[in-house]
């Protein structure tokens, strides 16, 4: 009887367990895909905030270049990504965008997208995706504080590669009042993304049209600044 009671008990846990299993992986498949979509969204969203629609005239979501394995370290990429490219003509590379993660944010990474122009000076940067403190940390959203717009017109010499820092650790950029950890994170990761084009300049400006890319019909630009 008793073997009969545990054996029976014992099943019980075994088809509780499975469910639950069952359950939690359903969950993670059906909130996964909404997810990354929100992100794709809204880096799609950022790309035309960095560079407007007329500073360009070929497709930035499909003219790219893929960043070669050896620099998603640098760049704090797991899976590689590719540079958004603005071509004024389909030519001429005039802005590139490149995907970045930091990844010391205060509550986890911090996912970016840097502009950099031909010259080397930042065309703007945009947080599409991080966990940090709400009321805090989160002033890296434009939406949230002007604090991101201050790496506009920013390069390696200005302020100085030695500047590239907060306040606090004796650079030129502010933190946010009751938190560092995150402004830091954030200028750290915009000064290796300078440091990566500054490397590869001419490779990253003379990159080819992508095969994909597909150049914008004046009257839809027109259309789409209504």
């Amino acid at each position: 009887m008793l073997k009969r009671s545990i054996g029976s008990n014992a099943a019980i846990l075994a088809l509780f367990a499975l469910v639950t299993a069952g359950t939690l992986a359903v969950t993670q498949i059906t909130t996964r895909e909404p997810i990354e979509r929100a992100i794709r969204e809204a880096a799609a969203k950022a790309l035309l905030e960095i560079i407007p629609i007329e500073r360009h005239s070929n497709d930035l979501l499909v003219d790219t270049y893929p960043i070669p394995k050896q620099y998603w370290a640098l760049l704090g990429l797991k899976q590689g990504g590719n540079i958004n490219l603005a071509r004024e003509g389909n030519d001429t590379i005039d802005a590139v965008i490149i995907p970045t993660v930091a990844p010391d944010g205060y509550s986890g990474p911090i996912r970016m997208l840097v502009g950099v122009n031909r010259d080397g000076t930042i065309a703007g940067v945009r947080v599409t995706n991080h966990a940090e403190t709400p009321g805090l940390g989160d002033k890296v959203e434009v939406k949230k504080s002007d604090w991101i717009l201050s790496f506009n017109g920013k390069s390696l010499e200005d302020p100085g590669r030695a500047m590239w820092k907060v306040e606090k650790d004796g650079g030129a950029f502010d933190q946010f009042t009751g938190a560092t950890i995150t402004p830091r994170a954030v200028v750290n990761q915009v000064r290796k993304v300078l440091d990566f084009v500054a490397e590869h300049q001419q490779e990253i400006f003379s990159a080819p049209v992508s095969k994909r890319a597909v150049e914008i019909d004046p009257a839809q630009s027109e259309q789409e600044n209504d």
